[in-house]
């Protein structure tokens, strides 16, 4: 069995979050000592990991409660929205980073960032020696064997819709 401290101490939390964690039913002690303390048992701090890894993902804690609770369907459902806010975010901050982009004129500046534009990624494979033929495979494969990540790629290169609409259509099959 383990105190609230040692659980507190091993997943980096307060107590006081343990004992949320207890007033909404997240994770309930399994005993308590005669003095009436908290006691942790090895199926807690199981469920604890969990809860831990799920917060990592940036779930609510109501998600975690019907992720620990639910079936595989509502597994699935929690994860998969999740998954889809993440993506919206990442879209969201890739439009920041272009227009960023575009405000810093200084090119000494935007070398340091970590952005890579159409312009850079073309560069870059001609520099390691890949022709037009050679990029237009490297598109096409990267269709085929995983077309949401190919729109995500494009994206992030700051390249325009329209643009990216044409890329993949010339990607295709």
């Amino acid at each position: 069995m383990y105190s609230i401290g040692q659980v507190a101490k091993r997943f980096g939390l307060s107590r006081s979050t343990l004992l949320y964690y207890d007033s909404i039913g997240l994770l309930k002690p399994s005993g308590r000592t005669p003095s009436g303390y908290r006691q942790y048992s090895e199926a807690d701090m199981a469920r604890m990991e969990r809860i831990a890894v799920y917060r990592g993902a940036g779930l609510s804690l109501e998600a975690i409660r019907d992720l620990l609770a639910g079936t595989e369907g509502v597994h699935s459902k929690i994860l998969n929205a999740r998954l889809t806010r993440i993506n919206q975010e990442i879209q969201g901050l890739r439009a920041q980073q272009q227009v960023l982009v575009k405000l810093l004129q200084n090119r000494k500046a935007f070398r340091r960032t970590r952005v890579m534009t159409k312009d850079r990624w073309v560069k870059l494979l001609a520099a390691a020696g890949m022709d037009e033929a050679g990029m237009r495979r490297w598109h096409v494969e990267f269709e085929q064997s995983a077309p949401e990540a190919h729109q995500d790629f494009l994206e992030s290169l700051g390249i325009p819709a329209g643009d990216i609409a044409g890329i993949r259509k010339w990607s295709g099959p």
